[in-house]
Formats: structure tokens, sequence, C-alpha cells
């Protein structure tokens, strides 16, 4: 396979370059697509390829629990071969069209489960091992931990991924892109009934929608604008021009949103192991990502304010 048509093949499995980087394309969408083909060939169902995902990254976790520089380095492979196959499972259902909601539901799961072991056994390392005071770690590691995933983490990566979702809105419509609203997804989940076709899909809703309306509530102005737009324009459609006023506003950010998620993060978290600090792992998402999420919101929200009032004056 010529490379130049590789990566024409890659390129056409994007979303969009505006929120793909060089090394996400590279890195991780390359290999992901190869996995993808072999996996195709080999007749393997979308959904054994997260589950194999979810197996291999919560296990990379544990080599993280070892002081062993060699057993760091299989932990960072496998969480590298987990990523892999977590791109190879939706470019999978995309070429095969074997699109589920349980391929949907898992897929979005994986990444919490690699974090949540990759927390829990940097925690384990850590306890007794002496903090930069010159006391053990103890259980204020696990508190730090906590704050760090739980909160930081969470919310960087649903900021991120909305921010994504809306520029994907404005640039490809509806079709191209996953942006949902809290009170539409409520609505579908009320009139579901509970029988044996949808009960699975309403339970699914019900944790889905509280993801949502937490990325509503980080984006108040944004969410005035969209209301705007949806009762000034023929079917919430705004023109063509302020389409693309919008995404050259909202290109500069989806660096940012790319900083937020996988590629960054995972690269502190390597670095903090050879350093033997994995606390640094920690602090970067508190002390950096953090200031950056917030960074990020007053941006989108302050043009997001600026488009507002341009259309009610108009």
């Amino acid at each position: 396979m010529k490379l130049s048509t590789l990566k024409e093949r890659v390129l056409a499995t994007l979303k969009s370059e505006d929120t793909e980087g060089a090394f996400e394309l590279y890195v991780t969408r390359t290999p992901g697509y190869l996995w993808a083909l072999f996996f195709k060939k080999l007749h393997i169902h979308p959904i054994a390829v997260t589950l194999l995902s979810i197996v291999i990254g919560a296990l990379a976790g544990f080599f993280f629990w070892q002081k062993d520089i060699y057993m760091n380095l299989v932990g960072m492979f496998l969480l590298i071969w987990a990523n892999w196959y977590d791109c190879a499972d939706g470019q999978l259902a995309r070429m095969t069209g074997k699109k589920t909601l349980i391929g949907r539901i898992l897929d979005g799961f994986a990444g919490d489960v690699w974090f949540f072991s990759i927390y829990f056994f940097i925690c384990l390392r850590l306890t007794n091992e002496i903090a930069p005071w010159g006391t053990p770690w103890g259980v204020w590691i696990w508190l730090i931990a906590a704050f760090s995933g739980f909160y930081c983490h969470s919310k960087q990566c649903a900021i991120a991924d909305y921010y994504r979702n809306i520029h994907l809105y404005f640039l490809k419509g509806e079709e191209g892109s996953e942006l949902t609203r809290y009170d539409h997804e409520r609505a579908l989940m009320l009139s579901l009934p509970w029988n044996k076709k949808e009960w699975f899909h309403k339970i699914y809703l019900f944790f889905y929608i509280g993801y949502t309306h937490s990325q509503e509530k980080m984006t108040p102005k944004f969410q005035k604008l969209y209301q705007l737009l949806q009762e000034t324009f023929k079917d919430g459609v705004p023109p063509q021009e302020f389409r693309e006023r919008f995404r050259t506003a909202s290109l500069p950010l989806m660096k940012y949103t790319n900083i937020l998620t996988f590629d960054t993060r995972v690269g502190v978290l390597f670095l903090s192991l050879f350093l033997d600090m994995p606390w640094l792992f920690f602090a970067f998402e508190i002390l950096i990502l953090e200031p950056l999420r917030y960074y990020t919101i007053n941006k989108h929200e302050s043009f997001c304010e600026q488009f507002a009032r341009e259309i009610k004056h108009e």
C-alpha cells in the first residue's frame, strides 16, 4: 500500500482535519486504521476490539505500580496499544456498518477504565513513598488523585469533547457532529418505554443526559447563542457566512482541546514515570490542564457572546 494512498484513506476516516492534530493522525489514527483493516479481514466484530482495548488499557496500569522502568515501559506500550484499538473499533464499525448502542457505550467507557486503573496503581505505588515535603504520601495521594481524576480529568475531557462537536456542527452540520441537547435527550429518555427492546437505551440515556447537562452548565453563553440561532434562522441553521466566521473563531481552540484529551496527558504521564515522579502527572492535570480548561472556556464564551450580540442587533 503506497504511503500517499494510506494517508488519504486515513484522512477519509477523520471527522475533520480541523479537530485532529498531525501527531494524532500519524501516531494514533494511522496504526488504528491498519488494525481496523486487519480485524475486518478476520471478521472480528468492533465490540470485540473495544473489549480488547479495555483489557489492555486496564492492564497497563498494573505495570505502573512497579518502580522498575522496564516494567513501566511495558505499561506504556500497552496503553499505546489500547489506544490504537480504541481508534480501530470506530473505524472498523464504519467500515463494516456494525454500529451498535452497546459499542458506543463501551467505547466511551474504555478510557475511564484505563485511567481508573492508572490512578489506582500509581496511588498504590506512592502511598508509602516519601512526598516532597518529607513524609510518606499516605492518604494524601489518594485524595489528590481523586480530585485530579473525578473532577479535573472528567471536566477537561468533557469540555474538549463538547467544543469539538460544536466546531463540527458549524463546519459540517448536524450530520457531521454528535452535538446533542440535554432537553432533547431527556425527552427521548422519558418517551422510551420499559420493554425488552428499549430498556437498555433508556438506562444509557439516563446517564448520558447527566454528561450532556454538565457540558451545558459549563457553557452558558454558547447555550444562549445556540438558542438564539434556533429562534432566528429557519430550522435553526445559520447562513454559511456565519458558520465560516464561527469556524474561524473556534479553530485556534482546537489545539487546546487536543491538549486536554489524550495525547499530551499521556506524554506527561510517561515523562513522570521516566523521572520516577508519577505524582507529577496529577500535578499537571491540576495545575496546568485545569487553568487551560478555564482559559479555553473563557475564550469560547467570549466570542459566543460577541456573535449573540451581533445577531440581536441585526
